[in-house]
């Protein structure tokens, strides 16, 4: 069958692709003003509420001189809410990436019953206030409960100790690494790992040199926002940590400080070193968001 290939037809065919365009055009580009006036007020917005507080917690960290905010940030009590920082995010970062892996390669890889019913029980942190999953995490712990009263007869103390405030912040962080994984996991299906089986790979040659490369930089992406929530978090650590100083993390001591009404260099020098950690986070953010834009071009 021969196709027609006259002038006549070409040139209607071009007029109507052009149409075409310019109607595409037309209906998603926005006048110049518009988009002036969308960018200008997304930056001043983003400035007042973001970046303009940001620079008064540094300036006022450094109001007093370098001296005064070195040892603030060295005391005895910053330095303990900061550790107790750090451990909480440690372990909540790491056991939710180990679950986060499971999780997702359980939901994006197989069919099975009650799959629904477990992905809404991952997202049950974003439903519930911090605040309810202490209380929460309170009572299943304390005295009052058959569970609380088997530990403390075994010595086990878990509310206004270190286990309490670690199994709040993996709880208010559960969902953010198995989040990431699962679309990457669905999108990729299972074709590769039925290859490598196919070729005689075992279980775990599979999900380390087929399954996991796949998934780094949504792992690493994940991690990094469970670490940056797990450092902030508050509502859910304050139930459980009571209001013990060696329980305190950076934002319960830095509430603490202000309660107390410290004056100085004190509150916002441990506040800098949380917003430096954001920073930080952003900037790993960033990076890792460049490199997944890359992997998925290459």
């Amino acid at each position: 069958m021969i196709s027609d290939t006259s002038p006549k037809r070409r040139s209607t065919s071009d007029a109507e692709y052009k149409a075409h365009f310019h109607a595409v055009r037309r209906a998603t580009t926005e006048p110049i003003w518009a988009r002036v006036l969308l960018i200008g007020a997304t930056f001043a917005f983003l400035t007042f509420f973001l970046l303009f507080p940001l620079i008064c917690v540094f300036y006022e960290a450094l109001a007093d001189g370098l001296s005064v905010f070195w040892r603030a940030l060295v005391d005895q009590d910053t330095m303990r809410a900061m550790k107790m920082t750090f451990i909480a995010a440690f372990f909540a970062v790491f056991l939710n990436v180990v679950f986060g892996l499971a999780a997702a390669w359980c939901i994006g890889k197989f069919q099975f019953w009650g799959k629904g019913l477990l992905i809404s029980l991952i997202d049950l942190p974003f439903a519930i206030s911090p605040v309810i999953a202490g209380l929460l995490f309170l009572f299943l712990f304390c005295s009052y409960s058959a569970l609380g009263r088997w530990l403390m007869e075994h010595n086990v103390r878990v509310i206004f100790a270190t286990p309490g405030v670690v199994i709040a912040t993996i709880f208010v962080t559960f969902p953010f690494v198995v989040r990431e994984l699962i679309p990457v996991m669905e999108a990729q299906g299972t074709e590769e790992e039925q290859a490598a089986r196919v070729l005689g790979a075992n279980g775990w040659q599979i999900f380390t040199r087929v399954t996991l490369p796949n998934v780094k930089w949504a792992l690493l992406y994940g991690a990094i926002l469970c670490n940056a929530r797990a450092m902030g978090e508050f509502g859910a650590v304050s139930v459980v940590a009571g209001k013990v100083a060696k329980t305190n993390t950076a934002p319960l001591h830095i509430e603490d400080l202000q309660q107390s009404y410290a004056r100085g260099a004190e509150p916002f020098a441990v506040a800098s070193l949380l917003a430096a950690a954001a920073i930080l986070t952003l900037v790993a953010k960033a990076v890792l968001e460049w490199k997944m834009s890359r992997a998925s071009e290459e």
